[in-house]
C-alpha cells in the first residue's frame, strides 16, 4: 500500500489568507482543491509538499458567475460534476460540458475541479510509476534523475499535457486569473502552458488559479474529441479541439475563423495553425474539413511515453480532428 508522506494541512477561509500562506511557507507548500492527482502523485513521491493549503473552502473560487452570451466566469474550485451538470455551460459552452464528461469517472469527478484538470501534471510512462520502480530505472529526468528515457539523447523532459479541458480553453480563447500577494494578473490560455515537461505552466509556485473566464458566444461553435484505451477512466492518448466561426450574410458558407489544438501528444497543446488555413476563407465542406484534418496528421508527432503505438496515435490525429470537424457540420 502506497501512504502519503507527512505534511502540514492548512485551511484559510479567505484567497488573501491563502496566498498570504504560501507567500510565508514558500516553495515548500502547494495548493490543493479535489486532490485527484496531487494526492496520488505524493503516494508515488513525485510530489512532496511540506505544506499543503486546500482551497475548496473558498467560496469566491466555487462559483460560476455570467449569463453565458457576454461570457462567463467559472471559479477554479468548481467540481467537474457541476461543470457537466450546469444549464448555461451545457447551452452555451456544450463542448466544455462534454469535455468534461469525458474525465475519469463520476466518482472523481465529484471530486475533481476545473481548476486542477486545467494544472494537471504532465504525465508520461517512466514517471507515472510507484517510487521503487522509478528507484529501479535510476529515476528520470522530471524527477530525481538526469536522462529523459523517451528521448535519453535530449535535454528535455518530454512528459506530455494529459488535460481534456486545456486544449478546449486554448482553441475557444479563455482567460485565467492568477492571484498572489504581488496582485492579481490575467494570461490567455493559450500562452499559459509551456512546451516542457517539467517546466509545463506560466505560474509561480507563490500564485493560485482563480477563476477561468470564458469569451462570449457570440457566433462561434467548438467540439472535442478524445482517444483512449478504455470509454470511461483513462487519460486521453490524443485529444483533438476544433473551433470555427462563419461568416455572416453572403459569406455565411464560409469559414471566418478557425483553430485546430491537439492535446496529450506534447508537453503543451498543440495550436495547429496550418489546419487553420486550410478552413479559413474556404466553404466549410467536407473538402476543406479532410485538408485540415491531414494538416494534423502532419503536425503531429507523439513520443512512445503513453499508451498505443506512437505511428497509430499519429494517424488517429487525421481520424479525430475528421470527427471533430464533421460534428461541427
Amino acid at each position: 500500500m502506497m501512504r502519503l508522506p507527512k505534511f502540514d494541512y492548512r485551511t484559510p477561509r479567505t484567497i488573501a489568507e491563502a496566498v498570504k500562506i504560501i507567500g510565508d511557507v514558500g516553495p515548500d507548500a502547494q495548493f490543493v482543491a479535489g486532490g485527484t492527482d496531487l494526492y496520488p502523485n505524493m503516494k508515488r513521491r513525485q510530489q512532496t509538499p511540506g505544506t499543503v493549503i486546500s482551497v475548496m473552502r473558498l467560496s469566491e473560487l466555487n462559483k460560476i458567475d455570467g449569463d453565458g452570451k457576454s461570457g462567463l466566469t467559472i471559479g477554479a474550485s468548481v467540481l467537474l460534476s457541476d461543470i457537466c451538470d450546469h444549464t448555461i455551460i451545457k447551452r452555451d459552452y456544450p463542448v466544455i460540458a462534454s469535455a468534461a464528461r469525458t474525465i475519469s469517472t463520476p466518482l472523481l469527478r465529484n471530486m475533481g475541479t476545473i481548476g486542477g484538470n486545467l494544472l494537471l501534471d504532465t504525465r508520461c510512462n517512466y514517471y507515472d510509476q510507484n517510487y521503487e520502480w522509478r528507484k529501479a530505472i535510476n529515476f528520470c529526468l522530471k524527477k530525481d534523475g538526469d536522462v529523459c528515457w523517451v528521448a535519453p539523447g535530449s535535454s528535455k523532459c518530454w512528459a506530455v499535457q494529459s488535460s481534456d479541458l486545456v486544449p478546449v480553453m486554448v482553441a475557444i480563447g479563455a482567460k485565467f486569473r492568477l492571484i498572489s500577494t504581488l496582485g492579481e494578473r490575467m494570461i490567455d490560455a493559450a500562452g499559459f502552458y509551456n512546451d516542457d515537461g517539467i517546466d509545463y505552466l506560466k505560474k509561480r509556485p507563490d500564485e493560485l488559479l482563480a477563476d477561468i473566464h470564458l469569451p462570449p458566444t457570440d457566433g462561434w461553435r467548438a467540439s472535442y474529441q478524445k482517444l483512449r484505451r478504455r470509454g470511461a477512466f483513462d487519460f486521453p492518448v490524443l485529444g483533438v479541439a476544433a473551433w470555427i466561426r462563419c461568416g455572416t450574410g453572403s459569406g455565411s458558407d464560409r469559414v471566418a475563423d478557425a483553430k485546430i489544438v491537439l492535446g496529450a501528444i506534447a508537453p503543451s497543446p498543440l495550436d495547429v495553425s496550418e489546419a487553420a488555413r486550410e478552413l479559413i476563407g474556404q466553404p466549410f465542406d467536407a473538402e476543406h474539413i479532410h485538408a485540415a484534418a491531414e494538416a494534423c496528421y502532419v503536425k503531429a508527432r507523439p513520443l512512445d511515453n503513453t499508451d498505443f503505438v506512437m505511428n497509430w496515435r499519429k494517424q488517429m490525429a487525421r481520424e479525430y480532428t475528421l470527427r471533430a470537424l464533421q460534428e461541427l457540420l
